[in-house]
């Protein structure tokens, strides 16, 4: 079947209250041009690199005002949303957060959620270096979530490096991998598009990645920039929407019919073979 969805490019600050309003006015632009589901970027209710400040203005899950916010908006306008990632308190006694995807269904219900499994623990440059493990425990748990309009397999920013994860989501039935991010400049320019396009090759899935962009106000910590170009790739590896750099809501047309199709023509998800590790070279 066919549908439309929206992908919400954001700049979000590390102010929740903010960063809510915005979403509320997005989630509403995108009900009116027809949107029947609609993505938010990742971490789209926090951006901070302060641990101090994030453990001062998030919430558990349950008291989370962001995500009632996001419930209220999707029941009242009837209209599925996957939360890219909210950032949550998890309850654990080390104090690290979760980097949670919730998918709301049109009543306003959770009927998925994903913790992003792979952490950024990279050096990028002599002035950008990320240890996300520090602040955020990692989540073991691959997730489908089935909708009216297909089967999304959640997951999250880095974890776009680790194609075993999108393999075994589309061999679990995946037919629209879900990829919010909050990608860094830098590789963002070198690997965003490629990766995003060859996840879609290889699983002849639709790949949806909407995404954080610009330079995101802090009230503590160092600033952070990331890269934009929320994407919608078909399964053939086609861009089909590439949002640039500014904040706003971007539409796509999904098929589903392209799934079956461009699996038809390459079956790979269906020629794995087992084979022996390699030695060590001598």
């Amino acid at each position: 079947m066919a549908f439309r969805t929206a992908l919400i490019q954001m700049c979000s600050s590390d102010d929740p209250a903010q960063n809510t309003a915005a979403l509320r006015a997005a989630l509403q632009e995108a009900a009116r041009a027809g949107a029947v589901l609609t993505l938010t970027p990742e971490v789209s209710n926090c951006v901070s690199t302060s641990s101090a400040h994030q453990r001062q203005v998030l919430h558990l899950e349950d008291d989370d005002p962001t995500l009632k916010a996001v419930q209220e908006e999707a029941r009242s306008l009837g209209m599925w949303v996957l939360i890219g990632s909210l950032a949550l308190h998890s309850g654990e006694a080390d104090g690290r957060l979760a980097n949670r995807s919730l998918l709301i269904d049109p009543e306003g219900r959770i009927r998925a959620r994903y913790d992003k499994i792979h952490m950024f623990d990279v050096h990028v440059s002599e002035t950008e270096t990320y240890r996300e493990s520090s602040g955020f425990r990692p989540g073991k748990q691959a997730v489908l979530a089935r909708t009216p309009f297909g089967i999304l397999g959640l997951s999250i920013c880095y974890d776009l490096r680790f194609p075993t994860l999108y393999r075994a989501l589309a061999q679990a039935g995946a037919e629209v991998l879900t990829v919010p991010a909050a990608f860094s400049p830098v590789t963002g320019a070198a690997h965003w598009e490629t990766l995003l396009r060859a996840r879609a090759i290889e699983t002849g899935c639709f790949v949806l990645a909407p995404a954080q962009t610009g330079r995101h106000a802090a009230s503590e910590g160092r600033t952070r920039t990331t890269f934009g170009h929320s994407m919608a790739v078909a399964p053939w590896g086609e861009v089909l929407l590439d949002m640039g750099t500014e904040p706003g809501v971007g539409l796509v047309e999904i098929d589903l019919a392209q799934v079956s199709a461009a699996r038809a023509r390459v079956p790979s998800l269906s020629h794995d073979r087992s084979f022996h590790p390699p030695e060590s070279a001598p």
